[in-house]
C-alpha cells in the first residue's frame, strides 16, 4: 500500500489526533467541501464522511436523524463522491475516511467504488456491518489494489484473538468503540471502559488506535486521547451542525469549545 495521507498523519502525530465525523448531505445547504474546509481551518486532523443510509444500525438517534434528513435531501453515494472530489481540491492533505454500510457499497459496485474512491482522494474506509470473513474474501483484494485500507471496529466484547487478527490483516488504524452500544454522548467513561482501553493497549498491536462513541466533553475527550492515539467525535459535531446549519465554522468553534479545546 502506498504511503497515503492517513499514514503520513500517524507518522508525524502520535497522540491527540482530533478526528471528526459528519453525515454527507446534512445540513442540506452545506456541501462536503463546506464542512471539511471548516474542520480543516478549525484544527481537525482527519474527517470521517458518512454515507447516509436508511438503517444505520451502529448509530444513535442524532446520527440516525442526520442520515434520514440527508436521504430526504437527495444525497446519494455518487453525489457524495463528487462532493468529496471538490473538497479534496480545497483540502489536499487532510485524510478523508469514507464511512458507510455495506448495502450502498454493494449497490454501487465494489470495483467501481474503489476506483472512484482512489480518484477522489479517499484514504480509508469504515464499513461497520462488514463481516471480517467477507472483508478478507471480497474487500481486502480491492483495498490492496487501490491502496485504500479498511478500518475495522473493535468493542469491549471483541475477543483478543480477533483483535490480533484485525491488526494483522488491516491497515490504517483500529477503531476502538468505547462501549457495546450505538453512537451517542456520555459524561464520563466508566472504570470498565477504561479497563478495556488498558487491556487493548497492553496487547502491543502494530496499528494505532482511535477511540470513538460517547465523546462529548473535555473529560471523555481527554480520556480517549490518554488511552489511544486520539479521539473520534461524531454525534456531538452533528448536534453542532444542527445548531449552526448555515455556519460550519461556527459549528466547529462550538465543537472545540464543548470539548475544552483552545481556539485554533
Amino acid at each position: 500500500m502506498n504511503a497515503n495521507r492517513l499514514q503520513r498523519l500517524f507518522g508525524r502525530k502520535k497522540a491527540d489526533i482530533f478526528s471528526v465525523y459528519f453525515t454527507a448531505g446534512y445540513p442540506e445547504n452545506l456541501s462536503v467541501a463546506d464542512i471539511t474546509g471548516a474542520l480543516y481551518e478549525g484544527g481537525a486532523d482527519m474527517v470521517e464522511i458518512g454515507v447516509p443510509f436508511s438503517d444505520p444500525i451502529a448509530d444513535g438517534p442524532t446520527i440516525q436523524e442526520s442520515s434520514a434528513s440527508a436521504l430526504r435531501n437527495g444525497m446519494t453515494l455518487s453525489k457524495l463522491l463528487d462532493q468529496i472530489e471538490a473538497a479534496r481540491e480545497k483540502v489536499p492533505e487532510m485524510p478523508f475516511v469514507l464511512m458507510g454500510y455495506i448495502n450502498p457499497f454493494l449497490h454501487y459496485g465494489l470495483e467501481a467504488l474503489f476506483k472512484r474512491c482512489a480518484e477522489v482522494g479517499i484514504d480509508a474506509m469504515i464499513v461497520p456491518d462488514l463481516p471480517f470473513d467477507e472483508y478478507l474474501r471480497t474487500f481486502k483484494p480491492l483495498c490492496d489494489r487501490y491502496g485504500i485500507p479498511m478500518v475495522m471496529l473493535i468493542t469491549p466484547e471483541t475477543e483478543p484473538e480477533r483483535i490480533k487478527l484485525i491488526d494483522s490483516h488491516c491497515d490504517g488504524f483500529i477503531y476502538m468503540v468505547s462501549a457495546a452500544s450505538v453512537t451517542g454522548t456520555r459524561k464520563v467513561f466508566t472504570e470498565e471502559q477504561l479497563d478495556y482501553f488498558h487491556r487493548v493497549n497492553a496487547m502491543d498491536l502494530v496499528h494505532p488506535r482511535l477511540i470513538g462513541f460517547g465523546i462529548s466533553n473535555p473529560t471523555t475527550f481527554r480520556q480517549a486521547c490518554d488511552n489511544s492515539a486520539g479521539a473520534i467525535i461524531g454525534s456531538l459535531f452533528v448536534k453542532c451542525l444542527t445548531a449552526n446549519p448555515q455556519e460550519p465554522g461556527a459549528a466547529v468553534a462550538q465543537l472545540r469549545s464543548t470539548l475544552g479545546l483552545a481556539c485554533s
